[in-house]
């Protein structure tokens, strides 16, 4: 059974159990549609539930309570595990979603039924199925109810496992809940009944493979813990195409089944090994699905993982000559294969091609510049700025001349780079301002008093390590090893409201450099001051400083002018900095 086959069996089998079919939605997520703040953050939609999180969360789908597709997925966070048997960065995930409808009987009777039936599923041996239910834990019981459906549905109870971490969250917020997971024995004589230990070792040899995903979404998670219960019981189901045709087709690896094989034919005469030969697909067939959703190779973002793809590939094929065009040929390769199934595929096919050129073209010279600096041992952080050479490029070839590299002294590098280059190029106001309103003025002080009520509550090593303020919000880089808790976060909120409250006095002064430095005038870290400088300090009646900085302004005169501080978010930017997001209501 080829790959169109499955998805058009797939499709069928839930239409045909009161399922409507939604489209898949690009890689890119829509800004607008996403409800909660992390999922502002994603690059790629990297799941087939997450366009339909409002959804999941409550609000209603025009097409119903029942719902079939096929999305297109990214993910990149195991880009260094591509080239053994089951993982790749682009995949096509098969779901099917109750939306307050049926719950874990039918989603579990049907998972069965569709792997198994030879009549109109996939005819799967169950004899080499293996099943895992969620254990429990304080967000949630052990789901044994899960563990009985499967023993009904024809499942051992020898072949059930229950785990931690059978729990299935798309972030630190949004709907959530206990999943259990269908995986299936690969090995050509088969393994048989398993202990739990002998499966887990089975699943990290990759004998087992995880072939589906039931999610059983019935709670809410906010800032990484579980508040409560949904409105409604939801079901997220997720099948990879991939890993089902490895199972269907009688492979102990994606590369083999016929989603590649016509592609791998390309590359079989090639001096290239066999884990190349497999980085080489995989990153071609997502760079095409990437650039035909709008993606475009830059240093920043979606189009820097999608130069970091093709730069990848581009390594290996580039001893093959400068008069190979291998990547090329593979983007048109793939283009055309999928152009029935993705139709945004045939109107992008040329433009697919002159970025995978193009790119390839610039990677030549860049690789060629780049390898003398690096056999020179010139710092990496020269040849990622100077030369264009990506760290993980250097990583790989430091791996293997048995070279270590520093990362943390990398990434420290290049966060002050990027923050002095965004700087530069927003043609801010001095001190990180957006501009001089009334809002932006009262966020500037409120600013201040944060950074005092970090250093009171957290740490008073804390330093600044950058800042931008709008009309909307304030935002504060600061050094910190570690993401701050719950009840820190409300101590720094509780203790700048009361600031606040006190109504104290801001107050301007002008003094040599060494004695504000002497006085312990906060200063943003690593910036360079003048030999006269702006302090301001903000005191009580007593003429206390609670705050004292270097700063050129402007400030509101007092502190009840501000009114109520909030947090918004509290995050990691890199190693050891951390980014908080605040308001004034």
């Amino acid at each position: 059974m080829l790959s169109n086959e499955i998805r058009d069996k797939f499709i069928a089998f839930f239409e045909k159990r009161g399922h409507k079919i939604i489209p898949s939605t690009s890689l890119v997520p829509d800004k607008d549609f996403f409800e909660s703040s992390d999922k502002h953050e994603l690059l790629f939609v990297n799941s087939g539930m997450q366009p339909l999180s409002p959804y999941l969360m409550g609000k209603a789908h025009p097409e119903g309570k029942r719902l079939v597709n096929i999305q297109k997925c990214v993910r990149t966070q195991d880009i260094d595990e591509v080239g053994d048997n089951t993982h790749d960065t682009f995949f096509e995930m098969m779901g099917n979603w109750s939306l307050g409808d049926y719950f874990k009987e039918d989603a579990i009777k049907w998972s069965y039924e569709f792997l198994t039936s030879k009549e109109e599923g996939l005819g799967l041996d169950k004899d080499r199925l293996y099943i895992t239910c969620f254990a429990g834990n304080e967000s949630a019981p052990k789901d044994i109810e899960s563990a009985e459906l499967w023993e009904k549905a024809g499942i051992p109870k020898e072949r059930i496992y229950f785990l931690e971490s059978n729990w299935w969250s798309p972030g630190e917020n949004g709907p959530c809940g206990p999943d259990t997971e269908m995986f299936y024995d690969i090995t050509s004589d088969g393994l048989g009944n398993l202990t739990l230990e002998e499966y887990l070792q089975a699943d990290q040899k990759q004998q087992v493979v995880e072939i589906w995903n039931d999610v059983f979404m019935e709670y809410e998670r906010k800032d990484g813990k579980v508040i409560g219960k949904l409105k409604q019981k939801n079901v997220d189901t997720g099948s990879g195409l991939e890993r089902v045709a490895m199972a269907v087709q009688g492979k102990d690896n994606i590369f083999d089944t016929d989603l590649f094989k016509e592609a791998y034919q390309l590359l079989i005469n090639l001096p290239l090994d066999e884990k190349a030969k497999r980085i080489i697909l995989d990153h071609m067939r997502t760079s095409v699905f990437l650039i035909a959703d709008g993606v475009k190779p830059s240093n920043k973002d979606r189009g820097y993982i999608l130069r970091r793809l093709m730069r990848r590939a581009a390594r290996y094929t580039s001893q093959l000559g400068e008069t190979s065009q291998v990547l090329t040929f593979l983007a048109s390769f793939f283009a055309e294969k999928y152009k029935n199934i993705y139709s945004n595929l045939l109107t992008s096919d040329q433009i697919i091609k002159e970025e995978v050129l193009k790119e390839e073209q610039k990677f030549r010279k860049t690789l060629e510049r780049g390898l003398k600096e690096f056999e020179k041992g010139v710092d990496p952080f020269i040849l990622a700025t100077t030369y264009g050479f990506p760290i993980e490029l250097t990583e790989e070839l430091a791996k293997e001349k048995g070279i270590h590299i520093d990362r943390e002294e990398f990434d420290r590098k290049m966060y002050e780079h990027q923050k002095l280059s965004q700087t530069s190029s927003a043609g801010m106001f001095k001190g990180g301002l957006a501009n001089h309103n009334e809002k932006t003025v009262k966020l500037h002080t409120a600013h201040h008093l944060l950074l005092a009520a970090l250093q009171e509550v957290v740490n008073p090593d804390i330093k600044q390590k950058g800042s931008n303020i709008t009309e909307e919000r304030l935002r504060m880089d600061f050094l910190c090893d570690h993401k701050l808790t719950d009840e820190e976060k409300n101590k720094i909120e509780d203790w700048v409201n009361d600031r606040i409250s006190e109504g104290l006095n801001v107050i301007r002064k002008e003094m040599p450099l060494t004695e504000a430095e002497k006085i312990g005038a906060q200063m943003e870290f690593g910036a360079k001051y003048p030999d006269i400088v702006s302090v301001y300090f903000i005191e009580d009646k007593n003429g206390n400083a609670v705050s004292k900085e270097f700063c050129g302004g402007p400030h509101v005169s007092n502190t009840k002018e501000l009114g109520h501080f909030k947090i918004q978010k509290e995050e990691a930017v890199a190693q050891g900095v951390r980014r908080i997001k605040g308001i004034l209501e």
